[in-house]
């Protein structure tokens, strides 16, 4: 018979598999960048958004504030290291105006972890305090994240066309978020339902609006371009029992 946790182990597996993959869909775009040696109209907000969110959940899950949580840093060490090549290409290939403005974010996030890692480190002195505080941070930038594709759906309706929103992205968030949150359920994790609930249900009118204006798309004229090769940021797992081998997560 399978237990409880070895069916979530198996649950959090597959999680960090369909996780990773969301971390490299924004590589066709990347390509293109790197292509057209510019930018264009992408838009670096996503990028900048989910190598905050990954850097809070390694936070998470470091054994000062959530020990054995193994699961927790790997996959959202390996985002935080793709999120990181990501930006130094946009940056690159930026104009100088919009470089700065990179540049700037960049450097306010990391002050901003440097005081978040100071203040939970010293301020809070049991791993459950540290881990109230970190996740309930983490819930909020993850909640912003998976929040994010309300623009473009907003784009979908207006155009009546998904051109600017790809199924493969759709359906790979879909799945990502079904899958943490299942996770959450087995042994209830407030910090992971939240936004993985969210996350499925934002994903979920994704492809209902996929299949509503799939057959009546027309590509759009003189419409921005958005970035839509992003990944939605997975909120990283509550593991009490991290399993060793894992890593990928």
């Amino acid at each position: 018979m399978v237990t409880a946790e070895t069916a979530r182990s198996i649950v959090g597996i597959t999680g960090n598999v369909i996780s990773f993959g969301l971390f490299l869909s924004p590589l066709p775009t990347v390509y293109k960048i790197c292509e057209k040696k510019a930018v264009e109209g992408f838009s670096p907000i996503p990028y900048l958004a989910t190598l905050l969110n990954c850097m809070m959940w390694v936070l998470y899950g470091i054994p000062l504030v959530h020990p054995h949580s193994l699961l927790v840093v790997t996959i959202n060490g390996t985002g935080l290291l793709l999120q990181t090549i990501y930006l130094t290409i946009f940056i690159l290939y930026s104009t100088p105006p919009l470089r700065r403005k990179v540049l700037k974010f960049v450097s306010a996030e990391i002050l901003f972890m440097m005081a978040v890692v100071i203040g939970v480190l010293m301020g809070a002195k049991t791993h459950e305090k540290r881990s109230l505080i970190v996740g309930v941070m983490s819930v909020v930038f993850g909640t912003c994240m998976y929040a994010s594709p309300l623009a473009a759906m907003r784009l979908v309706i207006r155009t009546r066309s998904v051109e600017y929103m790809p199924f493969s992205i759709s359906m790979a968030s879909f799945l990502n978020s079904i899958c943490w949150t299942l996770y959450a359920v087995i042994r209830f994790d407030i910090f992971i339902t939240i936004p993985n609930g969210l996350g499925t249900l934002l994903s979920l009118a994704q492809l209902v609006l996929y299949a509503t204006y799939y057959y009546s798309s027309t590509p759009p004229k003189d419409e921005p371009k958005l970035d839509l090769q992003l990944p939605t940021a997975t909120v990283a797992p509550r593991n009490d029992n991290a399993i060793p081998f894992i890593s990928t997560r």
